[in-house]
């Protein structure tokens, strides 16, 4: 296993000094994000470390070559709108962009893509399926055309008034992976697994890591505190920003060892990235480098 970070935690850095940090602070690999050039409709987007509109052999021969300059590699790239949006012109976007980020993927020579399903969050889960499988069939041949797999995170994407109540990712339990996998029966898409979110929804984050062994194409490293005074007081219908907050690995509710024992058992051997989201630690440049350096301090004895 290789023990990276998302490149989002840095956006006002250049690609060679989030990998320039990397190397110095002993981390491997780094999940790099590719969004469209602009501004961000959301916390977390819009950073754009790898610009793949017109990415060319050119782009990747140099985006390589900073790699092996600074001894780091990609794990993945990443982008991660909603695809499924009930806006057809905002759905079509996302494709289009998605797209991109799998050509470049498969030029550069980078076997991973990560992103979100995306969701209708006005439907059930049974009345997105449909299109679900509509649009994303084709997006997943072109990928596979291309040498590419397709990691999707679990993240529910549902802690704003805007998101409610289905939330905006569609492939967040066991149950909707098995069966999205079955319809789908395509071997290139698989999971970018965050333990944090089965924390958020009151599941184990463990016990799934056996069935989908094989489906774990990139993990994300991040905790979850719940706040359960409030949580008393609320419960879990009210929207979860009131009662959760995410936090660096070993500051919320995940038990690490456990969880890194059993991802070894079950033969994970891909990349690790701490995904920073923890304002506790502040929202500077200097509060988030810190949080980065503890989450690695965390994790670090589980990669020898």
């Amino acid at each position: 296993m290789k023990l990276g970070f998302v490149s989002n935690t840095f956006p006002e850095l250049s690609l060679s000094d989030v990998l320039s940090f990397a190397a110095h602070e002993n981390f491997s690999t780094v999940e790099v994000m590719c969004w469209p050039v602009g501004k961000a409709d959301r916390k977390y987007a819009g950073v754009t470390h790898l610009d793949v509109n017109g990415f060319t052999k050119t782009m990747a021969e140099e985006t390589r070559s900073l790699c092996e300059d600074h001894g780091v590699t990609i794990s993945a790239l990443g982008y991660y709108p909603n695809i499924l949006d009930p806006k057809p012109e905002v759905s079509r976007a996302a494709v289009t962009h998605f797209k991109k980020v799998i050509k470049a993927a498969s030029i550069l020579g980078q076997e991973t893509v990560t992103g979100f399903i995306g969701r209708n969050w006005t439907q059930t889960v049974d009345e997105n399926w449909p299109r679900f499988l509509k649009v994303w069939k084709p997006i997943l041949q072109y990928a596979a055309d291309q040498g590419v797999r397709i990691a999707i995170e679990n993240c529910p994407m549902l802690f704003t008034r805007d998101e409610w109540p289905g939330g905006k990712n569609l492939m967040t339990t066991p149950a909707i992976w098995r069966r999205a996998f079955h319809d789908l029966d395509m071997p290139n898409i698989g999971l970018n697994y965050d333990p944090s979110h089965f924390i958020l929804q009151g599941m184990d984050p463990i016990s799934p890591l056996e069935e989908f062994k094989d489906r774990l194409f990139h993990v994300h490293a991040k905790d979850m505190q719940i706040n359960q005074t409030v949580l008393n007081e609320v419960g879990r219908f009210d929207f979860p920003a009131r009662w959760h907050l995410p936090r660096v690995p070993g500051y919320g509710d995940i038990n690490w060892a456990a969880f890194m024992a059993e991802l070894t058992r079950v033969g994970y051997d891909g990349p690790v990235c701490i995904e920073m989201e923890d304002d506790t630690f502040g929202k500077t440049f200097e509060g988030r480098m810190k949080a980065i350096k503890v989450g690695r301090n965390v994790l670090a004895p589980y990669f020898g």
